[in-house]
């Protein structure tokens, strides 16, 4: 791809300092992107600043939680000054029952490209994306339904994140390896340990469809407010 059709392609910005310019001004709109990252590396509050920034941009957003309650999600939210109250009609935040299998599996194959359609949704965060996952109890009926309900996703042109916890043995991979070949930019997130006194959080953008992308590793910070990726 010539850096003339990387310039043309409509962006999405996450809102994250540093992290846009590494993606040449954000994400690209109606794509699929992957934040993979172990406990404690910001999941979360990276798919919620992505949020944030849309409802502050005038967009419409749904976050899908399968690990906090909608009262959580919001009490968080405010925490970090990112209060959704003023715009309830343009923010949904759901949680599904990642223990229900046949009702997670139903509400989010039928219900979910529908739900973005009557909402006019542009952004939608799904985390974590790895207990969806777990819920199938072979590879191959997983990366079945996966590939499914990505390709659905795909024709509703909403831009999507969704968070991924790593492998248990291998911090460079999602827990079960299939997300980051689904996705169409995937963004690591991981603890490193310059010496045994710190303790600090890196990221890099390790594939990004369509378009040139930083290959640098970049530390980040999460502060009260914001999320800032150093340079």
């Amino acid at each position: 791809m010539s850096d003339t059709e990387t310039d043309e392609l409509e962006r999405v910005r996450t809102g994250i300092t540093g992290l846009d310019e590494m993606l040449l001004g954000g994400l690209i709109r109606g794509s699929i992107a992957a934040i993979v990252g172990s406990y404690g590396t910001g999941k979360t509050t990276f798919g919620l600043q992505f949020i944030w920034e849309g409802l502050c941009q005038g967009e419409t957003a749904i976050y899908i939680s399968l690990e906090e309650s909608e009262e959580s999600i919001v009490r968080y939210m405010r925490k970090r000054g990112w209060d959704p109250g003023p715009y309830q009609s343009s923010f949904i935040v759901l949680k599904l029952d990642p223990t229900n299998f046949n009702l997670s599996i139903n509400s989010i194959r039928n219900e979910l490209p529908s739900l973005i359609r009557k909402f006019s949704a542009t952004r939608l965060v799904f985390d974590p994306i790895s207990l969806f996952e777990d819920l199938f109890e072979s590879d191959a009926e997983r990366r079945y339904e996966m590939f499914r309900f990505v390709e659905l996703l795909r024709d509703e042109r909403c831009t999507m994140v969704m968070t991924s916890e790593t492998d248990r043995d291998n911090p460079y991979s999602s827990r079960h390896n299939l997300i980051e070949y689904l996705a169409d930019t995937v963004i690591l997130l991981r603890h490193i340990h310059p010496n045994q006194r710190f303790r600090a959080k890196a990221l890099e953008v390790v594939k990004m469809r369509r378009s040139r992308h930083s290959l640098e590793t970049r530390m980040y910070e999460i502060g009260d407010d914001r999320i800032e990726v150093l340079s």
